[in-house]
């Protein structure tokens, strides 16, 4: 046996069982080994941004890390952008990057990079296997470093290490550190301040967005008065029965007025809200200036076991009552009128399945969706999370081949579409169970927001040739039978309730090009 099938051993006594793909030259022996390793399902995507995606919306899901095969320096190049995303949604992935044999590198040869320096911005961990006889060890700790810190690993393996001989050993699971311990002092410092009769706000991301974690964060605002509040995360667990947790605005206005009135913030999952850009004469924290932000808990801790612990501290019981979400999405009408972001998510929520995912990169688009999400049947929510657009197709993929059972629906805004397209073939190779709904309205829309709030109101020839897509049109349908997915075009309302309805009653991909 060699380096790479001790690499894929590794993986797979692991759980680490899906590999998203786009090889070269250099990773030759590790796609041999793959094809020894018939408990390994090998996804291949057309493009690197397709594969890092595809893993982020498949371990966000699974609740465990995917594996991808990226070729060389600008092959990892290629994916950063959706590793980025997967940075900021907190995702356990473990990258393989090939590199040339250790001793090929000092002739320079024309795809030779610093592969090290490519991935640290994106990744949590980066190591090298120094040699076939180090892969066993660089590839638990890349395991174990993506699993305890929830992020992403980037493992470098040079050729020679994958192709190098080893010898045959007896694997056992890695040893996953425990999660980090909430300090009792801070824990204590938020009981105190829950208690104090001032106005509070829990911000819960990341983990404390689901179902049990928020049932718990209810217990506490029913017994306190503290507001429940999220920061976009990874996924969260929606729908009636279950615990709203008010977004907080992506816009910067919207957001300090929505956190205005709060006196202490209680932070679980992730630091204090901050915009997502600078702007002028605005601020760049949503809080007050005389808020206190308690950061309660990271990431790396068990947040619905500190939310547990939270509730004790202030005297509740295990069954303390909370308020759920109502059941509401049978009294939603059928939408009317022009076909727009609005119609188009009443839609789909009054046809939304029990357990479906909603995967959202739908960017100026979102309509009503989050509005109604809370009284519809449980479903996940997973959004685009580092603002890095372009990973709504993957995700969608990757979180259709974690849940086959499920049915996932994607509402992408066509600008951000078209950087991942090729996400679509993945879709169809894998008759993954996707209904990609494309909100086309032939514009950057989120830069044209976005230039109104730096105070451009009027814009010249110049700026509309950057910020429109209609000269020429974007064919949807077209760019989707391409890629083997069926697809069909609503111009009103009523054609995409008409789609939906079939879409959603059968398997396997399906495109809406809905034309707002």
């Amino acid at each position: 046996m060699n380096g790479a099938d001790m690499l894929c051993d590794v993986l797979l006594v692991n759980g680490i069982d899906v590999c998203f793909a786009n090889p070269g030259t250099s990773e030759m022996h590790f796609v041999a080994a793959l094809d020894r390793k018939p408990g390994m399902r090998c996804v291949l995507g057309l493009s690197e941004g397709v594969v890092t995606g595809a893993a982020d919306g498949y371990a966000r899901m699974a609740d465990k890390p995917a594996a991808t095969l990226l070729h060389l320096g600008p092959g990892l190049a290629n994916g950063l952008a959706n590793l980025h995303n997967a940075r900021r949604a907190r995702t356990p992935i473990v990258n393989i990057v090939g590199d040339h044999a250790s001793y090929h590198l000092k002739h320079d040869a024309p795809l030779t990079s610093d592969i090290e320096s490519l991935a640290r911005p994106m990744s949590h961990w980066v190591g090298r296997a120094a040699n076939a006889a180090g892969v066993r060890a660089a590839t638990e700790e890349a395991y174990r470093q993506a699993q305890a810190r929830r992020g992403v690993s980037t493992l470098i393996l040079p050729a020679d290490a994958a192709w190098g001989e080893v010898v045959r050993q007896d694997l056992q699971p890695v040893i996953v550190p425990a999660a980090l311990q909430v300090a009792e002092e801070v824990l204590r410092r938020a009981a105190k301040a829950l208690r104090s009769g001032k106005r509070a706000v829990l911000i819960l991301s990341g983990r404390a967005l689901r179902a049990r974690a928020l049932e718990t964060a209810g217990q506490i605002s029913a017994a306190t008065g503290a507001a429940l509040f999220s920061q976009t995360s990874d996924r969260t667990e929606r729908g009636a029965s279950r615990v709203f947790a008010r977004p907080i605005p992506y816009n910067i206005d919207l957001a300090v007025e929505a956190l205005r009135e709060f006196d202490v913030a209680i932070c679980l999952g992730g630091r204090q809200p901050v915009g997502f850009f600078a702007y002028p004469d605005k601020p760049s924290t949503m809080l007050q200036p005389g808020c206190e932000a308690i950061e309660l808990a990271g990431h790396e801790c068990d947040l619905a076991d500190v939310l547990r612990m939270l509730a004790e501290e202030i005297g509740l019981r295990a069954d303390a009552p909370f308020v759920p979400n109502r059941p509401g999405q049978s009294a939603i009408t059928a939408p009317t009128g022009a076909l727009n972001a609005d119609s188009i998510t009443i839609a789909v929520a009054r046809m939304l399945p029990e357990n479906a995912i909603i995967c959202e990169e739908s960017i100026t688009s979102a309509g009503k969706m989050a509005v109604l999400a809370p009284n519809l049947v449980p479903h996940d929510h997973i959004p685009l999370t580092g603002g890095a657009i372009g990973i709504g197709i993957p995700l969608a993929a990757g979180a259709a081949i974690a849940c086959p059972e499920r049915k996932v629906i994607a509402l992408q805004a066509d600008g951000s579409g078209m950087y991942t397209l090729q996400g679509l073939w993945t879709q169809a190779r894998e008759q993954l169970n996707v209904i990609t709904i494309i909100f086309a309205n032939r514009a950057y829309a989120i830069l044209q927001g976005e230039m109104r709030n730096v105070g451009v109101n009027d814009f010249g020839r110049n700026a509309r040739r950057m910020l429109d897509l209609d000269n020429p049109e974007l064919d949807w349908c077209s760019l989707a039978r391409g890629m083997g997915v069926e697809a069909a075009r609503a111009d009103t309302v009523e054609q995409f309730s008409d789609i939906l309805a079939a879409a959603t009653a059968r398997n396997g991909p399906f495109l809406i090009e809905a034309r707002i």
